[in-house]
């Protein structure tokens, strides 16, 4: 069984996870996260730009041609995907009500079984 799964996850990451997926999720979420700081990221002096095909003279064999099939060669030209709500609003607020009377309706027990407790 577990080998089986082990096959399929591996079978899918082959088939359907995409290097340019990943890197327009990557751009997508460091993009929102830059959006977050405070201060201005600045170049320090003497720093060297690296590019991604000098970083790949190193590597040999199938690394490299790896590194080689993943490198992005220019931006996407499409946002970042959607994913819908697992909720529509209706459903969450009675989600979050049930939760609410599960947390009263525990806090109440407490306060009794400690009230309990003092009369004994």
């Amino acid at each position: 069984m577990a080998q089986e799964i082990g096959k399929a996850g591996s079978r899918f990451v082959q088939e359907e996870l995409k290097m340019k997926f990943v890197y327009d999720y990557m751009f997508h979420l460091l993009s929102e996260y830059s959006k977050l700081l405070k201060y201005k990221p600045a170049v320090p002096p003497g720093a060297v730009e690296v590019c991604s095909e000098t970083m790949v003279c190193s590597w040999k064999g199938l690394q490299k041609k790896y590194k080689l099939q993943s490198m992005v060669k220019t931006p996407s030209d499409v946002g970042p995907c959607r994913i819908p709500a697992p909720y529509d609003p209706a459903e969450l607020r009675d989600i979050l009500e049930r939760r609410d009377n599960v947390v009263k309706e525990v806090e109440m027990l407490e306060k009794n079984s400690l009230e309990n407790l003092d009369g004994i």
